[in-house]
């Protein structure tokens, strides 16, 4: 049931942000959790703080599109594309769980690349109708 559970509360988490609800979206964390952004060097000490850091964004999301979410007990990881004023940034988000509240996320984002010619040979090119978002 546990894993039931936090599944759900993801989903939540997932669909609020969509939604632009900044409380709902952040009734996931405990309200001592920790948020890691490693390429920038940041960590955000509690929820209030992270939802404060979130609702200021001068640039706010357009929109994202989940990829897949796996996990089991109190790790999980969401695969996500960002829309960000016309670019995209793939987001990996990992969360780890202190009953069914996130104690502790770590959030890495990339920027896409050119793939190189080298290597087509090994490779199969979606469509740039695939490509998310």
């Amino acid at each position: 049931m546990h894993t039931q559970n936090i599944r759900i509360a993801i989903d939540r988490h997932w669909a609020a942000s969509a939604a632009g609800d900044q409380v709902a979206e952040h009734d996931i964390y405990h309200d001592d959790a920790v948020c890691e952004y490693p390429q920038s060097g940041e960590v955000i000490h509690g929820r209030h703080n992270l939802q404060a850091l979130r609702s200021h964004h001068p640039g706010r999301p357009s929109g994202f599109t989940v990829r897949r979410i796996v996990g089991e007990g109190n790790l999980w990881i969401t695969e996500y594309v960002i829309a960000y004023e016309g670019k995209r940034a793939y987001t990996v988000s990992i969360m780890e769980f202190r009953g069914e509240k996130v104690s502790h996320e770590t959030q890495y984002f990339a920027d896409p690349f050119d793939a190189p010619a080298w290597r087509a040979q090994w490779v199969e090119r979606l469509n740039a109708t695939d490509r998310i978002p």
